[in-house]
């Protein structure tokens, strides 16, 4: 018997933009529109359709128990893809083998009825993912108990926060028991402690053999979770493989490598300070984005205010490869105080001192701001930094890979010392 759970082969989904309109028309508009073709050739009008393929000569194969991590930029092609794999749309070639019960959770509340409360929407819901009466009634408990809703249970949805409708949602397409389930980045809208609920749940669910898909933007929970990840660009695989090498691919080498960074000052014209460049400088005054260990780096930093902008600040944050914060830094924090930026040109340059950042990918983010009033400009993840392991530090001959982001050098002092 076959312990395949999932095989996609050359997988192609294609949409039409434009085109002849197809939808409202009235039966008076579709004659006229037959009836003036042959006109319209004649003069050699066509009507522009424009197609693209949202998926592209996809394939691979998931076995029985794995858990997958599908990852990528926005518009990547993923939600199409579990669409497809949810059988919601068809391929326009290709195709698509389950062996197994699918459970899917693509958007937050699908299936609700709005006026009917949750109680009665577990019922709906439950019926409408294949769950039996007998089913539902006997996992009911372990349902509202999963969700945290018992309060709200005979309550109408429509009453419901996005967080609230998510939890029952995911409650209940959990205790489906599929042998396949297939999640979507709907667990965003959760708070902190339902996701960890929720991927302690998926965990659950592949040691009992069952296989998950998890489409998410967040590295940390792709990284805790799946043991393979697949990665989309551009509808097409580009990646499949162990999670720690797919997402270290993502997060590097798919990503724009530049080290000089030039922005047009008009790109906002409402905004009163904006990045016109930025630059990384590696030692001997060399601009790169790969750095050794020992070395340090410096960013040069340069903005244009347009007029006086009372108040600001300018911030940075670092973030390791699996986007969790390491720490952020501000120009408040060496002037003491928020700063008054009359109109003109300023340049800065922050200094990352030798044996700072620990071996790994970061990536770096810029904010121009007024404290809790507005964000002037901001550029999220712009610089991606690689520090390279170079040896020569006795740190790295002994702490093999645990580094840890960051190695602070803190002040030690002997206090007492008994010798005998």
């Amino acid at each position: 018997m076959s312990d395949l759970a999932i095989r996609v082969v050359n997988l192609g989904k294609q949409y039409r933009i434009g085109g002849p309109p197809t939808a409202n028309r009235t039966f008076r508009e579709a004659i006229m529109d037959s009836l003036t073709a042959p006109i319209r050739w004649m003069r050699g009008e066509r009507r522009s359709i424009e197609t693209f393929w949202a998926l592209e000569d996809v394939s691979f194969e998931v076995k029985q128990g794995e858990a997958v991590g599908i990852i990528g930029r926005n518009g990547a092609g993923k939600s199409t893809l579990l669409k497809v794999l949810s059988r919601i749309t068809r391929p326009t070639k290709g195709r698509v083998e389950l062996y197994g019960r699918v459970a899917s959770l693509l958007e937050v509340g699908t299936g609700f009825h709005p006026e009917l409360t949750g109680r009665d929407n577990i019922y709906l819901n439950g019926a409408i993912l294949g769950m039996s009466q007998g089913e539902i009634a006997r996992k009911f408990d372990e349902i509202v108990d999963f969700s945290g809703v018992e309060k709200f249970l005979d309550t109408p949805v429509k009453h419901y926060s996005s967080g609230m409708y998510v939890r029952l949602a995911f409650a209940v397409a959990a205790h489906l028991e599929p042998e396949i389930m297939v999640v979507d980045e709907v667990l965003a809208v959760g708070d902190a402690e339902f996701q960890k609920k929720c991927l302690g749940k998926m965990n659950d669910v592949t040691k009992q053999g069952r296989t998950v898909l998890l489409v998410s933007h967040n590295m940390g929970a792709i990284n805790q979770f799946s043991t393979k990840t697949v990665l989309i660009r551009n509808g097409k695989l580009v990646n499949f493989g162990p999670t720690n090498e797919v997402v270290s691919y993502y997060l590097s080498g798919d990503q724009n490598k530049n080290s000089d960074f030039r922005f047009d000052p008009n790109k906002d014209p409402n905004s009163p300070i904006s990045f016109t460049r930025l630059t990384v400088i590696k030692k001997n005054n060399e601009m790169g984005e790969e750095i050794g260990v020992n070395d340090g780096f410096k960013i040069r930093i340069e903005i244009l205010a347009k007029r006086l902008v009372e108040n600001a600040d300018i911030g940075i944050r670092v973030d390791n490869q699996i986007g969790y914060p390491v720490f952020t830094s501000a120009l408040s924090e060496t002037t003491k105080s928020l700063t008054h930026f009359e109109k003109g040109v300023y340049k800065y340059l922050i200094e990352f001192p030798p044996t700072f950042l620990t071996p790994g990918v970061f990536r770096i983010t810029f904010a121009i701001h007024t404290p809790q009033v507005k964000i002037h400009d901001f550029l999220d993840n712009l610089v991606t930094i690689k520090i390279l392991e170079t040896g020569r530090h006795p740190l790295w001959q002994y702490a093999g890979n645990n580094y840890g982001d960051v190695f602070v050098n803190l002040p030690w002092r002997l206090e007492e010392s008994r010798k005998s």
